[in-house]
C-alpha cells in the first residue's frame, strides 16, 4: 500500500466492484473510452488489476481517501497491446471520479505512483497514453513532466483508424539520474 497525505494507493479486492462500476461508469468519466459501458465490462477492469497484482507485485491501484472512500484508480502496469509501440512500456494511468476533479487528487496519486516505479522497478521510463481529445489526461501527464513522444502515438486496437478516441498520443518520463 502507497500512502499519501490525503490518499492510499492498494490493491483491489473483490467488494471493491460494485462501487468502482458506479463512480467510473458515468458519461463524463467515459466520455474518452468509448461512452458509458456494460457493467460486466467495468467490473472486468478490476479483475485485470488484481491479475496484475498478483503476476506483476504491482497494478492500477484503487485510490481511495483516508476516511476510507473509492476515489477512483491509478498506478503502474506492463503495457499496452501487441501491435502497437507500447506493448511492454511501464504505464502509469489513472481515472478518478468527477467529485475529486479539480482538487488535484490525480496528480498526487500519479505522483506516488511514479515515486513507487522508481524505487521498485529497474525501467528506465514510465509512460502514459490518452486519446487526443483527453486534454485533462495529458494536461496531466505535462504537469508531471512527461514529454509528448510523436514517434510512439498509435492507433488503439479496440476502435477503428477513423475513431477519435483511439487516436492515442503518449508521453514518457525518464528515471531521474
Amino acid at each position: 500500500m502507497i500512502e499519501t497525505t490525503r490518499l492510499r494507493l492498494r490493491p483491489w479486492i473483490e467488494a471493491d466492484k460494485p462501487a468502482f462500476v458506479a463512480l467510473v461508469n458515468t458519461p463524463a468519466m467515459m466520455e474518452h473510452f468509448g461512452g458509458v459501458a456494460d457493467p460486466a465490462r467495468i467490473a472486468a477492469l478490476v479483475d485485470a488489476q488484481m491479475a496484475n497484482q498478483a503476476r506483476d507485485g504491482h497494478c492500477m491501484w484503487a485510490v481511495e481517501t483516508r476516511a476510507g472512500e473509492l476515489a477512483g484508480i491509478c498506478g503502474l502496469r506492463i503495457g499496452g497491446h501487441a501491435g502497437t509501440p507500447v506493448p511492454e512500456e511501464l504505464e502509469i494511468g489513472w481515472r478518478i471520479g468527477e467529485r475529486w476533479w479539480g482538487q488535484g487528487i490525480a496528480r498526487e496519486a500519479a505522483e506516488a505512483s511514479i515515486a513507487w516505479g522508481w524505487a521498485s522497478t529497474a525501467r528506465r521510463r514510465i509512460a502514459a497514453w490518452t486519446s487526443r481529445g483527453n486534454t485533462r489526461s495529458w494536461g496531466l501527464m505535462t504537469r508531471l513532466g512527461m514529454v509528448h513522444r510523436p514517434e510512439l502515438d498509435f492507433t488503439h486496437p479496440n476502435f477503428t483508424a477513423d475513431d477519435p478516441i483511439g487516436a492515442m498520443i503518449v508521453y514518457t518520463i525518464d528515471r531521474p539520474a
